[in-house]
This record gives C-alpha cells, sequence and structure tokens, in this order.
C-alpha cells in the first residue's frame, strides 16, 4: 500500500510539470509572435503608415474569419445530419462494427475538431486573397472594352478572378462537405455496399444528391467564367482568344454550363424522387460532351479548318492581340521614325550634332567602383556598390551627366573591431556623395570628380552627407543619445584641431524609440541579442533603425507595388534622397502578351535570378514615384500616373498615403527619370510589337531582339542594358537625357547581324516643381532602310577586337602586368549615321590596383579609330576634323602608343621618368616589330624583354602599382 500510494503522487507531479512546461512554451512562443507583431506596429507607425499595417491586418482577419466559417460550419453541418438521421437499427458488418466502437468515444471531438482544422486551413488560404478581394470591393474602371465580350477591362483585372476565386473555394468547400456526409453515412449504416447493389437511406439520398447538385451547379459557374478567362490564355499563336477559342472553345463552354445545370437539376429530383438513373446518365453525358466539346471540338477545328487558312482567319484576334498588347505596356504612342543611317565618315559630319557630342559619356559606371573606392573609400569600413548610377545635375547653368555614388557602410571589413557595441552603436552611417563628370578624364584616366572628399565637397552645394539608409546599411543600428550625452557614433575619419576621427549623434526621427522596458525586450527578442536590453548605450532617447535598404521600405508602406531594381540616390533640397520607382502590373488584360518581368529586366547589370519568380505580368505602368531620405529613412509616396486605374484602386484601398505630383519639388522634378526595368519591358515588346500589320506580325518577318552586351563573356553572354545618355534624336530640337536601346534581328549570330532599330525615350522629367515636361517619356524608334547594312554593336566589338593596328595597340598595353578592361558600348544616332563610343581601361593585377581610362575606340560605318582621347578619335574618325568638340577635347594624356588616327601622341606632361619609360617602349616596339618581318627571332626576344621592362617603368612612373 505504501508503495503504490508513493506512486500515485509521483505520477501527478510528472504530469503537472509536462503540463506546466507545454503552457509556458506555448506562451513563449504566443509572445515571440506577439513581439513581432508588435514591433512591426512601432515601425509603420514611426513612419507614419500604420493605416497601411492595420488595413491588411483587418483584411487578412476578415478573410481568414470568411473562409474559416465558410469551411467549417458547411462541413459541421454536413457530419451532423448524416449522423443525427442515421438508420438506428441498421444490420452492420464485423469490420463497420469495430470501426464504431473505435469513432465513438471520439466522435464529439471529430464532429467539432475535424471542420475546425479543415476551417483553419481554409481561413489561411482565403486570408492570402485578401489583394485580390479589396481590389474587387474597391474597383475603378479601365474605360476600355475588349473586342470580344465588349466588357470593361476592369472586369478581367477585378471581377473575373475574384469570382473564379469564390467558385473554386465554394466548390471545395461543397466536395469536402460532399465527402464527409458520405463516410459518415458509411461508418453508421446509412449506405451499405452489397454484392450487387448499393442501398442508402432516404437522408443519406437526399444529402448526397443535393449536395452533388450544388457541387455541379458551381461547376456550371466555373465553365461559364472559362469563356472569359480564354482573353488570357497563352498556349496558342497568341495570348489571348484565336479562331478556335471564339468559334469552337468559346461555345463550347457555354454548351456545357448548360448542360452541367441540367445534370445538377437531375441530382435535385433525384434527391426526392430517388431514381439515381437520369443523373447518372446526365453526368456520363457530361464527361462526355467535356471531351468532346472541350478538346477533340476545338482540336478538329484548329487542324483541319484554322491550320491550312491560319494567316487569314487569325488576322482580326493577332490585330487584338497587337493593339492591346500595346495599349496594356504602354507602348502604342511611340514614334516611329525612318532613319537611312549613312555609312560614310565624312568631315565635318558631326557639325550639327555639337551639343550630343560634347555630352557623350566616357565613364563606364559599371567599370569604375573600385576607382571610385581607390581613390575615394578613404577607409576600410566604407564602399561603394559594384555598379553606379548616371544622374544629372545643373553645374554652371548647364546640364551635365555625371557617374555618382553613396558613400555607405562595409561592416564586414571591421575585423577584430567587430564588436556589438562597434557594429551597433559606433558605426551607425555612411558619408556623402561621389559624383564624376561622364564626359571627363584626368591627365592619368582617373576620373573627374565633381564631389569628392569626406567631408564631401564640390558642385553639388550644401547638404545632409550623412547616409543611415542605404542599400548596403547595416541589419540594425541603435542611435541618438540625451542632449549634451558624449557622442559616440563615428561620422567620418577626420577632424579639427589635429583630431583623427569626429563623431555625432542621430537628431532625426529615423526609427521605433526604445524609451521602455517593453521595447527594448521585444527588439532584443526580434534580433536575438540581449545587448538591446542590457547595454548602457542604449538610453531612453535612443532609437533603433532597420529595414534600412530604400526599396525593402518602399515596397512594405505600398505593397501593391513591384519596386524598380536600381533605386538610385540624389542630391535634392538639401538632402541625399533615395528615389525609388513603382510599378502597378497585372497579368490580367485580356489578348495582352504575357512577359516574365525577372526575364526581361536580366541583362549585363542585373543577373537572372536562378530561381523561376512567378512575377508574369501583361499590364504596367511606373505609376508611383517613392523618395527615401538617407538620413532619416522618411518614406514619400507621388502619385506619378494618376490616370493609372490600378492606382486608383489602391488609392482607394490605402487613402491618404500617396501624394499628388504637384507636391514634387522642382530639384526633385530634375533627378525623376524614366525608369530602366520599364524601358526594359517596353523594348521586350516592341521587338516584335513594334510591327503594327496583322499579316506582318504573323510572318514574323521583321522581328527583333536586343543584342547581347559585346563586353560579356562569350561562354555565358548577357543581354546589352539600357544606358542614359544626354542626346538628341531625330524628332528632338534640342538634346534630351535619355535611355536608349538598340535593336538586331531575332535571328542568327550577334556577330553576324546588322542593326534594325534604335529606341530612345526622353528620360528628362523637366525641373519645373509638380509638372512633367512635355517630352517625358516620349518613345522614338528609329528604323533603320532594310537594304542598308549598318553594323550592329556584336559585329562592331568583332571589328573593334580584330583589327591588326589596335590589337597591337592593346597587346601592348597587356604588357607586364596589367589587363584590359573594354567598358560600356555606347551606340549615337549623329552624323546622319549611328555612332559607337568604347572606352578602354588598364588595371594593374597588383591587389591595390584600379581601372584608369587610356584610350578611346570610335566607329562609324566600316571605319573604327583608336585614340588616347574621344576629341582626337573622333577627329580621326571624320577625316581630321570631325566638326564638333568632346566633352575631353582639352585633354592631352600620355599614351603608350600611336593610335590608328593621324594624330600625335601627346606628351606626358611633367613627368620625367614616365617620358623615358614610353619612349624607350615606343622605340622596343618598333626594334620588335622589325625583329618578327626579319624572322630575327634572337633581336625579337630582346626587343621584347625590353618592351616589357619599359611598359614596368612606365606603369611605375605613373603611380599604377
Amino acid at each position: 500500500m505504501t508503495s503504490s500510494t508513493a506512486q500515485k503522487p509521483a505520477r501527478r507531479s510528472r504530469t503537472v510539470i509536462a503540463v506546466a512546461i507545454a503552457v509556458i512554451a506555448v506562451l513563449a512562443i504566443l509572445f515571440f509572435v506577439f513581439t513581432n507583431l508588435y514591433t512591426e506596429v512601432l515601425w509603420f507607425n514611426q513612419l507614419g503608415f500604420l493605416s497601411v499595417l492595420t488595413t491588411q491586418w483587418f483584411a487578412g482577419a476578415a478573410m481568414f474569419g470568411i473562409g474559416f466559417f465558410a469551411m467549417a460550419i458547411p462541413v459541421f453541418v454536413s457530419i451532423e445530419v448524416a449522423f443525427r438521421f442515421r438508420p438506428v437499427y441498421a444490420k452492420l458488418n464485423s469490420q463497420l462494427d469495430r470501426y464504431q466502437q473505435v469513432v465513438e468515444p471520439l466522435r464529439r471531438l471529430a464532429a467539432f475538431g475535424i471542420p475546425a482544422l479543415l476551417g483553419l486551413f481554409a481561413g489561411v488560404s482565403a486570408a492570402a486573397r485578401w489583394q485580390v478581394t479589396l481590389q474587387y470591393l474597391n474597383r475603378t474602371s479601365f474605360g476600355t472594352t475588349d473586342p470580344q465580350f465588349n466588357l470593361d477591362i476592369s472586369f478581367y483585372v477585378y471581377d473575373l478572378p475574384f469570382w473564379q476565386g469564390v467558385v473554386g473555394f465554394a466548390s471545395a468547400v461543397v466536395l469536402i462537405a460532399g465527402i464527409a456526409a458520405i463516410a459518415t453515412s458509411y461508418l453508421y449504416g446509412a449506405i451499405r455496399f452489397g454484392q450487387r447493389e448499393v442501398r442508402i437511406s432516404k437522408t443519406a439520398r437526399i444529402q448526397v444528391a443535393i449536395t452533388a447538385g450544388i457541387y455541379l451547379l458551381l461547376q456550371a459557374v466555373s465553365i461559364w467564367l472559362d469563356q472569359f478567362a480564354t482573353l488570357s490564355n497563352t498556349g496558342g499563336l497568341i495570348t489571348g482568344a484565336s479562331y478556335s477559342d471564339v468559334n469552337a472553345t468559346i461555345p463550347g463552354l457555354q454548351i456545357l454550363a448548360g448542360i452541367a445545370v441540367i445534370v445538377a437539376v437531375l441530382f435535385l429530383l433525384a434527391a426526392f424522387i430517388g431514381r439515381w438513373r437520369l443523373p447518372v446518365i446526365g453526368t456520363v453525358l457530361l464527361i462526355v460532351s467535356g471531351l468532346i466539346l472541350g478538346s477533340l471540338y476545338p482540336w478538329v477545328v484548329q487542324r483541319f479548318q484554322v491550320a491550312p487558312s491560319e494567316r487569314s482567319l487569325e488576322q482580326p484576334y493577332l490585330q487584338d492581340n497587337i493593339d492591346l498588347t500595346r495599349d496594356a505596356y504602354g507602348v502604342s504612342d511611340v514614334e516611329s521614325i525612318a532613319y537611312p543611317a549613312t555609312t560614310t565618315a565624312a568631315p565635318g559630319a558631326l557639325r550639327a550634332d555639337a551639343a550630343t557630342t560634347s555630352s557623350i559619356r566616357i565613364l563606364d559606371p559599371a567599370l569604375v567602383s573600385s576607382t571610385f573606392a581607390a581613390l575615394q573609400q578613404f577607409r576600410q569600413y566604407y564602399q561603394f556598390p559594384t555598379d553606379l548610377n548616371v544622374d544629372r545635375y545643373t553645374i554652371d547653368g548647364k546640364t551635365q551627366d555625371v557617374v555618382s555614388t553613396v558613400r555607405d557602410l562595409n561592416l564586414a571589413q571591421l575585423g577584430t573591431s567587430a564588436s556589438w557595441y562597434n557594429q551597433t552603436v559606433v558605426y551607425t552611417h555612411g558619408y556623402g556623395i561621389v559624383a564624376a563628370y561622364g564626359n571627363q578624364r584626368a591627365v592619368d584616366g582617373q576620373p573627374v570628380f565633381a564631389e569628392q572628399g569626406i567631408p564631401s565637397t564640390g558642385v553639388l552645394g550644401d547638404y545632409e552627407q550623412r547616409i543611415y539608409f542605404g542599400e548596403n546599411s547595416p541589419n540594425y543600428s541603435i542611435v541618438g543619445a540625451p542632449a549634451g550625452s558624449t557622442q559616440i557614433e563615428l561620422d567620418y575619419p577626420s577632424g579639427t584641431d589635429g583630431a583623427s576621427q569626429t563623431y555625432t549623434t542621430f537628431t532625426g526621427d529615423g526609427g521605433p524609440k526604445l524609451d521602455n522596458v517593453f521595447n527594448k525586450l521585444a527588439y532584443a527578442l526580434k534580433f536575438q541579442s540581449e545587448q538591446i536590453f542590457l547595454s548602457e548605450a542604449v538610453n531612453n532617447d535612443s532609437q533603433i533603425l532597420y529595414d534600412r535598404d530604400p526599396a525593402t521600405r518602399v515596397s512594405k508602406v505600398a505593397p501593391y507595388l513591384t519596386i524598380d531594381s536600381a533605386p538610385y540616390a540624389s542630391v535634392v533640397d538639401g538632402k541625399v534622397v533615395w528615389i525609388v520607382d513603382g510599378y502597378t502590373t497585372t497579368s490580367e488584360y485580356p489578348y495582352s502578351r504575357t512577359e516574365g518581368l525577372s526575364a526581361a529586366i536580366a541583362d549585363t547589370y542585373t543577373p537572372k535570378p536562378g530561381y523561376a519568380p512567378d512575377n508574369n505580368i501583361n499590364y504596367i505602368r511606373n505609376s508611383v514615384k517613392a523618395t527615401v531620405d538617407a538620413y532619416d529613412g522618411k518614406v514619400t509616396l507621388y502619385a506619378w500616373d494618376e490616370t493609372d486605374p490600378l492606382l486608383q484602386t489602391w488609392q482607394k484601398i490605402f487613402p491618404s498615403t500617396l501624394k499628388p505630383m504637384s507636391d514634387m519639388s522642382a530639384q526633385l522634378m530634375s533627378h525623376v527619370r524614366y525608369p530602366a526595368d520599364l524601358f526594359k519591358v517596353q523594348r521586350a515588346i516592341l521587338g516584335q510589337y513594334h510591327v503594327t500589320d496583322a499579316g506582318s506580325f504573323y510572318s514574323r518577318e521583321d522581328a527583333w531582339t536586343t543584342p547581347n552586351d559585346p563586353t560579356s563573356p562569350a561562354s555565358n553572354p548577357t543581354t546589352q542594358p539600357p544606358y542614359y545618355l544626354t542626346l538628341q534624336v531625330p524628332g528632338q530640337d534640342a538634346p534630351s537625357y535619355s535611355i536608349y536601346s538598340t535593336f538586331i534581328p531575332l535571328t542568327g549570330q550577334d556577330t553576324s547581324k546588322s542593326l534594325n532599330g534604335y529606341l530612345a525615350v526622353d528620360a528628362n522629367a523637366g525641373s519645373v516643381a509638380g509638372q512633367k515636361a512635355a517630352d517625358y517619356g516620349k518613345m522614338r524608334l528609329l528604323t533603320l532602310p532594310k537594304d542598308a547594312t549598318v553594323p550592329g554593336p556584336g559585329q562592331v566589338q568583332n571589328k573593334f577586337n580584330s583589327d591588326p593596328t589596335v590589337s597591337q595597340a592593346l597587346n601592348l598595353l597587356k604588357q607586364g602586368s596589367t589587363e584590359v578592361l573594354s567598358g560600356n558600348l555606347l551606340t549615337l544616332p549623329v552624323g546622319g549615321g549611328l555612332l559607337y563610343v568604347q572606352p578602354v581601361y588598364v588595371r594593374s593585377r597588383g591587389e591595390t590596383s584600379y581601372p584608369l581610362l587610356q584610350k578611346i575606340l570610335v566607329g562609324f560605318g566600316d571605319k573604327i579609330a583608336f585614340e588616347d582621347t574621344l576629341d582626337a578619335a573622333l577627329d580621326d574618325l571624320f577625316g581630321g576634323n570631325s566638326g564638333a568638340t568632346a566633352g575631353d577635347g582639352g585633354i592631352t594624356p600620355p599614351t603608350t602608343g600611336t593610335g590608328t588616327g593621324t594624330g600625335t601622341p601627346a606628351a606626358p606632361g611633367d613627368n620625367a621618368a614616365l617620358t623615358k619609360a614610353l619612349s624607350d617602349a615606343k622605340a622596343a616596339l618598333d626594334a620588335r616589330t622589325a625583329a618578327l618581318q626579319a624572322a630575327d627571332w634572337t633581336a625579337y626576344g630582346v626587343a621584347d624583354q625590353q618592351l616589357k621592362d619599359a611598359v614596368a617603368a612606365a606603369i611605375a612612373a605613373s603611380g599604377q602599382q
């Protein structure tokens, strides 16, 4: 007795402990969830966008509730009806009797638990469709109808996805409820299977028949809706309904919907008359009709009627596809301009294009990042992005293209100093903008900086230089302190009175406050760092900055936007602000071609993702311009395209979150530009949809594509990116900041393709507050004559690489421990033809090396030139006088060899050692060439070694090592 009594308290004690541990674990999980939600509230509230978060939460919660009860209640009712009206004296077999014995003790739990569990899954599924529901409830008319059903486009964008979702969800509910009813009826004997017959009670028959009838009515609605979905089909010749769809598939779906309604009525009749023969026959008829009308008949029409006369029969549907695709992608107003494109480089040919020529950018933003770093980084804890930005500023009354970037933090380089304290409260921000003139170069090939140093000085004026919010900012930082306290944030690595560093304290409103114990605890859990809670550096005036990437901040406060892949920073009204482009998109626009967004924007600057994201679109608008203050992270959304129906709908859902374009300042307008991602999508469309005649479109006789980047590896070619340049294309009265791209034939190898088209868009939004420039977004497509052979980028690059004189000069530059880097190959419509310009950089192979601009390659027609400056190269290319002056016209850089033209190499200045080394190199090169021609290999070896020594001496003298 004593032993038994002792065991019972021990078992009870273990049970109590287990229950307590389980309760504590559940409470801990709930607390973690709560802190995550709580910190989200703090973040959105600090930014002033709390309504965006609460709208999402309320919509998701409402949808979850609807989904939960819409699933749980029918399933529960179905199970209860089947159980309550079960036959009381049914004779069960031994197997079912054993099932009942097992189930009966858990019946009440199952009756509530199964519907609740199914409702939970249904609620989560429904909550995920909050955007579809809110768009439907706040839908805005497009003012345009489709050509097939004459319905407003809004029906396909808002109504159809919503009702398809509702019908699909309802069908799932009815199907699961029917299965639950059948299972319950079988378990309790209402449905019994004999050797040759199935016996079913009256109640079970009524329940199953009504459920089947409702399910078939839902399928009839689904089939009826499917006819409208054919206008977005992508499996045929075009996106949209083709001839066979209109004349076979759509009528077939209408007939099938009618048959489904009839069969549903037969099931409802069977519920009362007790005869299953008619509904069973009707179901078989529906299945057979589905095979015939849904598959066989459309195939017959396509194979035997359409295929022999496809061009003529499909022509009206092709025309619909062309017209609606151009509308959906915003390219219907592109101006097509015939451009004869001469290939003869005549003297003075650039005289009429002097303004464009002086603005030609010779600084490659994809190559000079390491040059910027070497000359302007100053400390290892700063960094620059791989690809820099092409911006423009008004300097001395003239708009000037510059290559610019912010100096951001790089905490990975702190090394042994990378403590939590340093990473979180000391190294909190980057510093300043660095900008270089795009059309200039220094004597030694370095950039000519318009803004440099730390603190930054130059032509951009006074502005707040601290970069607390950037693309590479730390995961989180804690800033702020009481007035008069010791400053601990490193500001920049110099100071007054001989100090090596200057410190500061953040004084803005950039993040949630850590002014109470609960907030500190919440963020300690969020970032899994007890230091946030324990550190003395965290005080009641502290703020925590996180989610600092500009694209992330905009996407959180505007969840309906697709964010451009390249936000850029500009100095605007005394601040550094990030300008972020946002797009409204859909994949439901009827008859519009579907494009994969990630694939369309992939190029040398934007790698294609290694996965296949579900981001297909067939409508896009640059509806929002957003700014993010680099100092305090403030996000401002401007309604850029107020006519966009999608944006109007979202403004109803999230009112008061967007400001009108009229609130944009003049300086901000001067830096807003036509976004690159939108341009890439549009050029992908115009590759084929520049053809507006259905017959020509069908034959694909004039289909184009974007060329591969000629500087990308042959083993892994990438698409040539579009480039921002200030230029004047035919149809413009003056040069304008623009974005352009070229087109070549769709088929064949790049190196054998001539140029077919040149697309340029006016990217300058203007400089008037709140008002777009008249020509902003104007698309001009230069079409080249088909009988002309204007070399494409691949052909020009191949000519550059294979020219004997150029190859010899490049080989000279490659001697010793240097490598040659080919810059971006630019194409400009000047001189009545197309001018190609490519900067050539030289970089030492040492650890501290960086590219220096040494040569310029230019091409026009079949002629090329290779000189130290663009100005000299253009003069050489156009018979000794191009008629215009380039931006580097006053530069006389040193040279390591003669160019392909007739110009005399410029003197290298006052560097006597460099002058002697270059002279020795030229002499050694001449001697090596002579030995090669005489087949004197001994002399060739001696001269080759002398050449290597001279090149090494020249590199050392120029400071490259």
